[in-house]
């Protein structure tokens, strides 16, 4: 079975037959590319049958696995998002609008916002992220369990190698 990765590499080895041996990285790294737009369209096509932007979906998620009280603080969520402030605070607006979050101001100090997972925000990822986890495993159907760890394992070291170990 071939792809359309595979013919690139065939026609750059017809075009280039110099850098045949050197078109490995294609075979990986382009496939993860389209990867990521499949990902990209499907996680999309699902936070909308929920009412959310990928980017709120992200939100509810991260305060659901924060734990109770369900509460972080803004400036936790520039670290995980690598977004602007404008950015999180766009979204945050939105889901206060929609009642999934709350502000909370915290004690005395009236400059330190923690953003809270309000009862109807908690519902709705109870829900969603048992839906969003069939999703990725339809996503990934054709491989096994095993093939999946094998992929996440070499993900994982190359990421390792690159830096990329924490949410900071």
């Amino acid at each position: 079975m071939s792809d359309v990765i595979d013919l690139i590499v065939e026609q750059w080895v017809k075009e280039r037959p110099d850098l045949a041996d050197d078109l490995w990285p294609v075979q990986v790294l382009a496939r993860v590319q389209r990867m990521q737009r499949v990902i990209d369209k499907s996680l999309k096509a699902f936070c909308a049958e929920h009412g959310l932007e990928p980017g709120e979906f992200d939100v509810l998620t991260t305060l659901r696995r924060s734990g109770p009280p369900y509460t972080l603080t803004a400036g936790a969520f520039l670290k995980a998002a690598m977004v602007t402030s404008g950015a999180i605070t766009n979204r945050i607006d939105r889901m206060e609008a929609k009642g999934l979050v709350e502000r909370v101001r915290e004690g005395g100090d009236r400059r330190t916002v923690l953003i809270h997972l309000t009862e109807r925000g908690q519902e709705l990822i109870e829900t969603a992220m048992a839906a969003h986890l069939r999703n990725y495993a339809k996503i990934l159907g054709a491989l096994d369990r095993d093939e999946c760890e094998q992929i996440a394992a070499g993900l994982r070291k190359v990421l390792e190698a690159h830096g990329d170990t924490s949410f900071t």
